[in-house]
């Protein structure tokens, strides 16, 4: 007999998720959640519960061209009153400073549903209309990546975190760039749904099922390739594939880069800011995390497959790097 996953007690009707458009959206910011929720209630309805009932919505209705250049059709916001939508989903947009210059009457639609709403989420850019709504004055919020600093300028007194993924602080999610929007949406269904119908919806959309808080916007590998523009990406994919091996040692490294290991050691940190074997460390702390994140192997077999030897030296690595030992890190982030 097939053991059917556990789904929290849900509402007696579908609840509202209103996806607000404006000109210039951002496509992704807006389908991405959008998709993921869609999945959670096909999810629900063949269990015959309630799943979610999305809407798109703008001030004036009708089509609306996103910042690629798709229009998408809307409803006016103007017929949703706030004790009726569960989540509020706020986009963001590549042009997010012209965005906010002409959404007034937004920005105060915003302000005045959202303290009657269940709660209120932001993709990306998304989180500037937020803040110009004052619903993150003191609060810690998430954005993309790139617009940290502009973000910090424009609101003083947000707490930026500018490596999450995404930020609960109440009933306000803020979400880093772009695809992360679809981390948020899973984590706000496993919040109304359970994680059994998250990880369905996960498992659907090809993605993996994040969890809140303490997770980087950047791989490190992805850190790299943007610093070093390419010089040495065929080498950290293969440092990748390799962490369990002992002897990633500068000598080898330069042979795999077809260079002596002087010069390589030179141009190596030049280019990416850190000394070979430093790197090495930093992919093996990396490696190390997602799988104490989303593997149920011990400490020492995961310290073994990422190349620290044992699981002494990878606590100490960690605690450099992070300032926590493995398995406290695992308890906080495993799924």
């Amino acid at each position: 007999m097939t053991n059917t996953p556990e789904i929290m007690p849900s509402h007696n009707r579908p609840r509202l998720v209103l996806f607000v458009a404006f000109p210039d959206v951002g496509l992704l910011d807006l389908t991405g959640p959008q998709t993921a929720f869609w999945a959670a209630s096909k999810y629900m309805e063949r269990r015959g519960l309630p799943g979610y009932i999305c809407q798109t919505a703008s001030m004036s209705g009708g089509l609306v061209p996103t910042a690629e250049g798709l229009a998408v059709q809307t409803v006016k916001l103007a017929k949703f009153a706030g004790p009726a939508i569960h989540t509020i989903m706020v986009p963001g947009s590549p042009h997010i400073e012209q965005v906010l210059d002409r959404s007034t009457q937004l920005v105060k639609w915003l302000h005045r549903t959202s303290s009657t709403a269940h709660r209120t989420a932001s993709v990306c850019s998304g989180t500037f209309l937020l803040a110009q709504a004052g619903l993150l004055h003191n609060k810690r919020a998430a954005t993309h990546w790139a617009m940290c600093d502009m973000l910090k300028a424009r609101f003083p007194s947000i707490a930026i975190d500018r490596d999450a993924i995404f930020v609960q602080e109440d009933e306000v999610w803020t979400s880093a760039g772009v695809s992360a929007g679809i981390d948020l949406a899973l984590a706000l269904i496993e919040a109304d749904c359970s994680r059994d119908v998250a990880m369905e919806v996960a498992r659907e959309l090809v993605v993996y099922l994040k969890r809140p808080g303490g997770q980087s916007q950047f791989s490190e590998l992805l850190r790299s390739q943007a610093q070093d523009r390419a010089a040495f990406d065929e080498l950290h994919l293969w440092m990748t594939d390799n962490l369990s091996r002992k002897d990633l040692s500068v000598e080898s490294l330069a042979e795999k880069a077809g260079m002596s290991p002087r010069n390589f050691s030179r141009i190596y940190k030049q280019k990416t800011g850190r000394s070979p074997a430093k790197a090495v460390e930093v992919f093996r702390v990396e490696a190390a995390r997602r799988l104490l994140e989303d593997s149920s192997r011990n400490i020492d077999q995961i310290a073994r497959k990422c190349g620290f030897g044992d699981e002494e030296r990878m606590r100490v690595t960690f605690q450099r790097h992070l300032g926590v030992a493995p398995r406290d890190y695992r308890k906080r982030f495993s799924v």
